[in-house]
């Protein structure tokens, strides 16, 4: 059963909870993004998403150790029933032929996204603590957004040809 999170009642622990949940969720699907740019021989791709799905982990391991310095082993309320792509790339973004400017450019998405997610929970937050943690998040993204943009920067312009126009249909057997 799908729920949603209420703002106005999450306390520093659910709060932590739920950007563990988060980080999690972004770093399983940059992993997925990774096997199937593997599979598809992108490996330049496959490459930017692996070190993504790495950096989200390493977010949500510094979160864990805040959170069990603050609370130990307390059971969690959050589950991953409240979230949905807050910062994971949406499935659809993954492309067969993906150059290294749109699987960075897809991360940028996800950054974005995600500074928008902890932009519009804030007002509703009442707790200071819960509300100085989403600031500090949202401030993360901003970061994040920021490493990612500079990294599309070093890069030269895509092709003018689509790599996708150029893969054949399936055929039935």
């Amino acid at each position: 059963m799908s729920q949603t999170v209420d703002f106005t009642r999450l306390d520093l622990k659910d709060a932590l909870d739920l950007a563990i949940l988060i980080e999690d969720e972004a770093r399983e699907r940059y992993e997925e993004f990774a096997e199937q740019m593997e599979v598809h021989h992108t490996t330049d791709a496959a490459d930017f998403y692996r070190f993504m799905a790495q950096n989200e982990a390493r977010h949500g391991e510094e979160i864990a150790v805040r959170r069990k310095e603050l609370f130990g082993d307390a059971p969690s309320r959050m589950s991953r029933s409240m979230l949905w792509g807050v910062e994971a790339p949406d499935y659809d973004q993954a492309r067969a032929f993906m150059t290294p400017r749109r699987a960075l450019e897809v991360a940028l998405e996800s950054e974005i996204k995600a500074h928008a997610y902890f932009t519009a929970a804030i007002p509703a937050i009442l707790d200071p603590d819960v509300k100085a943690l989403f600031i500090e998040l949202q401030g993360d993204e901003v970061h994040h957004k920021d490493l990612v943009q500079a990294e599309i920067d070093k890069l030269p312009p895509d092709s003018e040809i689509d790599a996708e126009d150029l893969v054949d249909e399936p055929v039935g057997q």
